[in-house]
């Protein structure tokens, strides 16, 4: 960074000396007092346009009231043309009002922070640079642009150029010139907290600035920081199906609901967040990423899970059991079960077995209705020519198909058949009267009988409930989402290849999938980063190495856990991982409070006690909350909050902590390859501050 300044309040303090880049000196910098006269003026406007806001949502509120009284005074006077009328001015002032209210709110969430940066563009036709101030939403004066949107084209040279020749797409075409300044500030609640002026792409002081503050219990928007490897990401309007594989700490959930803010600015006629969903693992991540678009101004999306999925396909056809916890399941049949079922070998043997099901489902004969009939040739070429229908599906059209031809046929006016007796007919010739049937046929004719298992009448298993919708799309056909235009899936190593052949038969649209092959959380699935990339064939695969959220110190230990050659620390120093080595469990409970007390008075906001199981954290916070106030991380859970929170690694998942404490990290507990995974997925939740407690021998995982 060549010149740095840091203003507090509204008035900048004496200037200060910093070290220059490697090429520079040293220098006095400037005060910036036209930045802060800048900040004053924008804010006088800013106030002003909420003023006449609020004028205009109180109007809109009285002109509707005003329409309501009239309309229910005279009800019995005004006649239905007049009443339609009115009824009519009541939907346009309430959109018109909706609109005043959604400014106004902008406005005032600007007010907080009007911008975080500043570019100067000298346009190639221009006499002068022209300074551009980039803020979460745009924001006009009178006929002039004071306030640019993160998103707009114009401040993508922010996030990609450095200083020099620069340039964006407008909608008009290609706009090249030179950039000629770039500043950044840090403005809260209206003060100018402090002003940086880089020749460097990307500010790294900024980006450290805000690496070093404490976690919340929302994610938070990253639009001062974003990195240029990830507003590619961001802007990226091509991709079908965009996979990003992201280490821990990378950032690749935030990225991934930035890029959904851009497609809604992007495309705002075409795209709204009702048409937007994001799967992810349970209730606790989906409520803690909530807050990042409405913090963008946009509207919340739809989250839901793989089991919500479910019991909307699968309501009235058949139950399921929830999936087991396989960290606390010991059987080895069941586990046998899962690991066949993870495969993407397991999705082609269902579809070899599916491309054979029309030449074996079906015995069709002849279909004669007095003087009319159809041949069962004519009946089994039609069912082949429907073949990119379901099989239920298929039998109706050709019910259609018999009726129009007996139609066509009948100069005298015969009684025939209506489509459903037809139908009834035609489902009689079926081998195969449900899914279930066929699905149990599926093993029987691959002979693998052992891995079909049902735990209760009518009830599946978990491991079977996307199988089983595979072959109910192939049969019935499932309840496609026309609303749905693009799909986030969050996670995506914890989910199976065929629970993603059944999402692309249900979300025919432009995906998101993100997540980490390094953090499985399940040891019986054996898919890999290669499956879902055969899955998705043409899709665009990126990958994140750089991890933002913890310490160079917490990540190299967790690279001594699990060696993840490309990961990659932002130089953000702290203190090294406590092994704390305890004599006894009730040594290291004490250690463990002492970890709390420490917490306590640090000045950080969250702390997280991560345990291997759901069971173990229940175990100890039953003992811990009788001294402390605490909350419990498990799989019912619905919130994330600030303060100390003890939950397992699976919980724990997309969560961050300013410190962490890892207790039992033995070799008895943490002994096995996949272990490696799950001590790595803890370690990484911290940000600042890790402790690791343990009896007994250290875990040898740790090179």
């Amino acid at each position: 960074m060549t010149e740095a300044q840091q203003v507090n309040g509204r008035a900048p303090q004496e200037p200060t000396r910093i070290q220059a880049s490697q090429t520079e000196a040293s220098a006095e910098t400037p005060a910036f007092p036209d930045e802060i006269a800048q900040l004053e003026s924008i804010e006088r406007k800013l106030d002003e346009a909420i003023r006449q806001a609020d004028d205009s949502v109180g109007h809109l509120d009285k002109e509707y009231m005003d329409v309501k009284r009239y309309m229910v005074q005279h009800r019995g006077e005004i006649d239905p043309h007049e009443m339609f009328q009115n009824e009519l001015a009541l939907r346009q002032i309430d959109s018109h009002g909706a609109f005043a209210v959604k400014l106004r709110d902008k406005l005032v969430k600007l007010l907080d922070s009007p911008y975080f940066a500043r570019i100067d563009f000298w346009e190639a036709s221009t006499a002068t640079p022209v300074p551009f101030y980039i803020g979460r939403f745009a924001f006009s004066h009178g006929n002039q642009l004071l306030i640019s949107d993160w998103r707009s084209p114009v401040a993508g040279m922010f996030y990609d150029c450095e200083l020099g020749p620069a340039g964006y797409l407008a909608p008009a075409g290609p706009i090249n010139g030179e950039l000629t300044r770039k500043r950044q500030f840090k403005i809260k609640n209206g003060a100018m907290e402090y002003v940086l002026e880089s020749s460097l792409n990307i500010q790294d002081d900024v980006l450290q600035r805000e690496l070093c503050h404490t976690s919340d219990q929302k994610m938070k928007s990253i639009i001062a920081t974003i990195q240029k490897e990830q507003n590619l990401i961001i802007r990226n309007e091509k991709a079908g199906t965009l996979l990003i594989q992201g280490v821990a700490g990378s950032g690749k959930t935030s990225i991934a609901l930035h890029r959904i803010a851009y497609l809604l600015y992007r495309f705002k006629d075409e795209l709204s967040a009702k048409n937007v969903a994001i799967l992810s693992p349970n209730k606790v991540f989906g409520e803690y990423i909530s807050n990042v678009l409405p913090e963008l101004g946009e509207e919340p999306i739809y989250g839901m899970s793989f089991a919500d999925i479910a019991e909307i396909q699968l309501k009235g056809i058949i139950a399921f059991e929830p999936d087991q916890d396989p960290l606390e399941t010991a059987d080895p049949r069941w586990a046998e079960r899962v690991r066949f079922k993870s495969t993407l070998d397991f999705v082609k043997r269902m579809d070899e077995y599916l491309a054979r099901m029309p030449e074996t489902i079906l015995e069709p004969s002849d279909y004669t209705f007095g003087r009319f009939t159809v041949q069962s040739a004519w009946i089994r070429s039609q069912f082949a020519a429907y073949h990119k229908h379901p099989v239920k599906r298929r039998l109706q059209m050709i019910a259609d198909d018999i009726r129009d031809r007996f139609e066509s046929d009948n100069f005298m006016e015969e009684p025939l058949p209506d489509t459903r007796a037809i139908l009834k007919s035609l489902t009689a010739m079926l081998k195969v009267k449900n899914t279930l049937a066929l699905y149990q046929d599926f093993y029987k004719q691959l002979k693998i009988a052992d891995q079909w298992v049902m735990p209760a009448k009518k009830t599946l298993e978990w491991s079977d409930v996307y199988p089983f919708l595979y072959f109910h799309a192939a049969f019935e056909g499932l309840r496609e989402s026309r609303v749905i235009r693009h799909l986030v899936i969050d996670e995506m190593q914890d989910y199976t290849p065929v629970q993603y052949a059944v999402m692309n038969i249900l979300f025919k649209c432009q995906k998101t999938i993100l997540g980490d092959f390094g953090q499985f959380i399940n040891p019986n699935h054996c898919h890999t980063l290669a499956d879902l990339c055969e899955l998705y064939e043409g899709a665009e695969l990126i990958a994140l190495n750089r991890s933002y959220r913890s310490t160079y110190e917490i990540i190299s230990f967790a690279k001594r856990i699990q060696n993840v050659v490309a990961l990659e620390a932002v130089p953000r120093h702290g203190p090294l991982p406590d092994l704390v080595y305890c004599r006894n469990g009730q040594e290291e409970l004490t250690r463990i409070k002492e970890k709390i007390a420490a917490f306590q008075h640090s000045g950080n906001v969250t702390l997280g006690i991560i345990l291997k199981t759901n069971g173990a954290a229940k175990a100890l916070y039953d003992i811990l909350s009788q001294d402390y106030e605490l909350r419990l991380i498990a799989p019912d859970s619905a919130t994330f909050t600030n303060g100390i929170s003890v939950t397992s690694i699976q919980m724990s998942k997309g969560l961050e902590f300013d410190a962490a404490i890892i207790p039992a990290a033995n070799h008895e507990t943490y002994s096995g390859e996949y272990d490696r995974s799950l001590l790595y997925i803890a370690c990484t939740r911290a940000m600042h501050r890790l402790s690791l407690t343990y009896t007994g021998e250290l875990t040898r995982l740790i090179g």
